[in-house]
């Protein structure tokens, strides 16, 4: 299966360029920002990102309408320091392009000013690391 992992974080904490990188790692992909295109069809592109206020960034949608002919599924992995999932948003988005999106997701809070201090932690990057280990047993 090809597999591509591409994120966006306008985060000045990192929170999402951690779960990237923790990401990249564990499945030997690089991490790319959405400001890369894929350059060729993937079955499964792995989508990191976070909820500001209560949407996702237009970045993120621009890079699912240019890149919807190469898409075959998104995997939604996302955090927020509200604890709202972006999954609702991606799903809307992908729809529009046409492309198909797992229900499979991984979610978990950030921290942001003096929310959720220390989130991502240890617990929450041991159940990431369960997450890619199911994605990986498909």
């Amino acid at each position: 299966m090809k597999q591509a992992i591409r994120y966006f974080t306008k985060s000045k904490k990192g929170n999402t360029k951690k779960i990237a990188d923790f990401v990249s790692e564990k499945l030997g992909l690089e991490a790319l920002t959405v400001e890369s295109p894929l350059e060729e069809k993937v079955d499964r592109l792995i989508l990191i990102n976070a909820m500001y206020a209560t949407d996702i960034d237009k970045e993120i949608k621009l890079f699912l309408h240019e890149n919807k002919d190469k898409i075959g599924e998104v995997v939604n992995i996302n955090s927020a320091a509200s604890g709202a999932s972006t999954l609702k948003a991606v799903k809307k988005a992908c729809d529009k392009n046409g492309i198909a999106v797992s229900d499979k997701e991984f979610h978990t809070v950030a921290s942001w000013i003096f929310l959720n201090k220390g989130r991502p932690n240890e617990e929450d990057f041991a159940r990431l690391e369960a997450f890619l280990e199911g994605l990986k047993a498909e």
